[in-house]
């Protein structure tokens, strides 16, 4: 099993049964040092994508889950790692239990530009369903889309 950090909508541990059928989610944590944006808003769908970039005296909220190597290839065929969309890439969680190395998937694109209303709408919902604190749902929510 390899732990993978998820911060947009693979947050919702429904949705994730579906993607990863065999990788249970594991808890939450936080990534810190990093920010949510979003980019790559020329890659089609109706606005930019989630990713995150490094910064300093940010946070950005992650559920856990312990991926079978049985699910790695579909969950890297969902975020278009093929497609040359997103990319992996090892982090730190910071845990109740200490940290924790994980992997996430990063924008191969430059940050900017806004996501769609129903998108950004998906992530604070998915948040939410995860248990992110209250403020950081409502600061997803305010967003401009």
């Amino acid at each position: 099993m390899s732990l993978y950090a998820a911060y947009a909508g693979n947050l919702d541990a429904r949705l994730m049964t579906r993607r990863a059928p065999h990788s249970p989610l594991r808890g939450t944590g936080w990534l810190n040092g990093w920010r949510l944006t979003f980019g790559g808003e020329q890659m089609g769908w109706e606005g930019a994508l989630a990713t995150i970039v490094e910064a300093p005296r940010s946070q950005v909220f992650v559920a856990l889950y312990d991926i079978a190597p049985m699910d790695e290839d579909s969950m890297d065929r969902w975020e278009g790692v093929g497609l040359d969309i997103y990319r992996r890439m090892r982090v730190r969680v910071h845990t109740l239990d200490g940290e924790e190395p994980a992997w996430v998937y990063v924008l191969n694109g430059y940050e900017g530009g806004l996501p769609s209303a129903r998108y950004l709408g998906e992530l604070a919902d998915a948040a939410e369903s995860a248990g992110a604190p209250h403020d950081y749902v409502m600061e997803l929510r305010k967003r401009p889309c």
